[in-house]
């Protein structure tokens, strides 16, 4: 096989997201004879690759490394054997994105759940009350990923009137500033179109929680039922999970889906960049804070807080934002030495402080 070969617009794996990039990231392969495929699946130690041959199952004993974000997952493209018995998946090209979430185990190991996607799909049931802060935390992994975030508003049908849908929506925007925001309804179809020609520039990841409406979703842009759907439960919401692997479906419009079981948690994991980004205009506001490395608490000349006194900020926002600050920071501390080393001195250096302000309280200034 020639580089030249695969370079064609007209190649078989064009519709599975093949371009130029991956074929110069392939090339170093090429003269040894294996084959470039993509993961559409991943089930116990073994793979379904779509190669310009078709669908295999292979092996992926080659590529189980220890850690748990080397693994080999869905959106993979992957280095295969061109033939034998078993067939082997020999190494995956490097990847451009990755989302990634902590695990529920005490060691709070990542665990990937697709790679090389461009638009992260966040569905949320209007069928029940917004979770604002869930939207928060799916959009700072959305955006640690390095794809694009796209809310969608799924069941619009269910909400009564025009009005109350736009309030929802405009709800919505103001807690994922920079990020688009579509109300669709799978019923009637109302808000498809829109969504079909978003993602059918790249991958697409569908993520929610169960009983979110995505594997309704997906079949609505599949155009058939591919996935299948359980009833929501009207008390809640909430439904059991329809999808139990990763799948990656080409969509007919153009472009592929990973649709993902639901996430019934969706913790943190090393994401600080993505939860900055989530709470752009906190950052901003940081910026004018008196100290460089102020922790909008109670520090004198604090910009976010006096925000948050005036109302521009609302207080639920920044209580959103320290909160998963927070939670990431624990993340991270477990897994870096030099972070658990500076959480401790500045642990060390609060209480010292507190320690000095109780004396200072008691009238009992320098006595340590």
């Amino acid at each position: 096989m020639s580089s030249s070969s695969l370079l064609s617009s007209a190649h078989p794996l064009a519709a599975y997201g093949w371009d130029d990039g991956w074929v110069a990231e392939f090339a170093p392969y090429l003269e040894r004879g294996l084959i470039p495929g993509r993961v559409v699946r991943v089930d116990r130690g073994q793979c379904d690759v779509i190669t310009a041959d078709g669908l295999v199952r292979v092996d992926t004993e080659f590529v189980t490394p220890h850690d748990p974000l080397r693994v080999i997952c869905t959106g993979d493209w992957a280095v295969v054997d061109a033939g034998g018995d078993p067939r082997y998946v020999q190494q995956y090209l490097p990847r451009r994105t990755a989302f990634v979430r902590s695990t529920s185990s005490k060691r709070s190991e990542g665990q990937i759940l697709a790679a090389n996607v461009d638009f992260a799909i966040i569905a949320v049931s209007l069928a029940v009350e917004l979770d604002l802060g869930r939207i928060e935390r799916f959009l700072a992994l959305a955006w640690e990923s390095g794809a694009q975030p796209l809310v969608v508003l799924t069941k619009a049908d269910l909400v009564p009137d025009a009005v109350g849908l736009s309030y929802l929506v405009q709800d919505v925007e103001t807690t994922a500033p920079g990020v688009q925001v579509l109300a669709v309804s799978s019923t009637d179809g109302d808000g498809l179109d829109v969504l079909g020609a978003v993602v059918s520039g790249g991958t697409s990841v569908l993520l929610g929680q169960s009983g979110a409406g995505k594997s309704t979703l997906a079949n609505a842009l599949l155009g058939e039922d591919v996935m299948a759907v359980h009833a929501a439960r009207d008390v809640d919401g909430k439904g059991r999970h329809t999808t139990t692997t990763r799948n990656l479906l080409v969509l007919p419009g153009g472009g592929v889906l990973i649709d993902t079981p639901g996430l019934r948690g969706v913790g943190l994991f090393d994401a600080e960049s993505g939860v900055g980004q989530v709470f752009s205009e906190i950052e901003e506001l940081a910026a004018s804070c008196r100290f460089q490395d102020c922790a909008h608490e109670a520090e004198p000349g604090c910009a976010v807080l006096a925000a948050a006194g005036s109302g521009v900020l609302p207080e639920r926002r920044l209580e959103s934002y320290r909160k998963l600050l927070r939670e990431n920071q624990r993340i991270v501390a477990k897994t870096d030495a030099r972070v658990r080393a500076e959480l401790r001195k500045e642990w060390k250096r609060r209480g010292a402080e507190g320690r000095a302000a109780m004396d200072v309280k008691r009238g009992v200034r320098g006595r340590r």
